[in-house]
């Protein structure tokens, strides 16, 4: 039996000319939370729908819980569990009837069934609210009762699409503990997101841009691979004008807008304060705070994005 829960090698996915997915090769050991990050269009979801059995490969191979993703689509689908940002539910039945529902769906024996519901109930905190009307729920809360009904049959792997979008941070942060304990409880979860601190949760991420994985490891190691990339953290008294005063110069590698400042990559720190502090002195904008700081995620996935618009161009 493979120590790995989903294995990838050289899949990709055509449409006519377009290649959406361009040899992709990752594998993910059981037990592991595996961020899926990149733009929109970079294949995520096409990568997804091959893995969950719900569209073919153009070529290459991948297994998931053991089963091959071409020759036994069915079996695949038997053994995941899948929960998207759209979440399916049903609003005019209470949040007991859902569960009712979804495990007769997803085939739970019927002498497991108590057991399973008494587990969802409790795992997602909705025992007291086991009579409610689904639409009567906010976000969060039907967030985690779509989590436990995807998760109703037990299956080894689970496929998580954006399921906070749209959710609140306190709501997001409670989810996100679940998923922490379906980890060490054994279950796989794959997992896409674009919310970088989210990201940070994940054992491993990988980044996917135009079809292509350019980007893999853990949160900590992808920040420290970044290490030519010396940053500067620059707040301005006028954000923008800053940006186009010391952009494009020498030693000035990358400027991007980082919540009410700015991150500048640089080639020498030193160097680059000295310029930008006369740059900005001459044109009358004010400093507030020029300093090194350490890569943040959203740096690495900024840095390397832009680093293959450059191949690209």
């Amino acid at each position: 039996m493979s120590e790995y829960a989903v294995s990838l090698d050289n899949l990709v996915k055509t449409f006519g000319s377009f290649v959406a997915v361009d040899r992709v090769t990752l594998k993910v050991p059981k037990g592991e939370i595996f961020g899926f990050l990149g733009p929109n269009g970079a294949g995520k979801s096409t990568t997804i729908r091959m893995l969950c059995g719900l569209l073919s490969p153009t070529s290459g191979h991948a297994s998931v819980a053991g089963f091959d993703i071409a020759k036994d689509p069915e079996a695949v689908r038997r053994n995941i569990g899948y929960m998207s940002q759209k979440f399916s539910l049903y609003d005019d039945l209470t949040v007991e009837q859902n569960i009712d529902f979804f495990t007769g769906m997803y085939g739970v024996p019927r002498e497991r069934r108590a057991e399973r519901k008494d587990y969802v109930l409790r795992m997602a905190n909705l025992t007291e609210r086991r009579n409610a009307l689904t639409r009567e729920l906010s976000g969060g809360w039907k967030q985690r009762l779509a989590l436990g009904c995807a998760i109703l049959h037990d299956p080894p792997v689970v496929f998580l699409d954006e399921p906070t979008s749209g959710v609140d941070p306190i709501a997001r942060g409670g989810f996100w503990n679940l998923i922490g304990e379906l980890a060490r409880t054994g279950h796989t979860v794959f997992v896409t997101t674009h919310y970088m601190d989210e990201a940070e949760y994940c054992n491993r991420l990988a980044l996917m841009y135009a079809g292509k994985v350019i980007a893999l490891g853990a949160p900590d190691e992808l920040k420290r691979n970044l290490s030519e990339h010396k940053l500067l953290r620059l707040d301005a008294s006028v954000t923008i004008d800053a940006m186009r005063a010391i952009e494009h110069r020498d030693g000035i590698l990358e400027v991007a807008v980082f919540g009410s400042g700015l991150h500048v990559a640089v080639d020498d720190v030193e160097g680059a304060q000295q310029f930008i502090r006369e740059r900005l002195a001459a044109e009358n904008i004010g400093i507030r705070r020029l300093e090194q700081i350490q890569p943040s995620l959203e740096d690495v996935f900024v840095a390397l994005i832009e680093a293959e618009e450059r191949k690209a161009a």
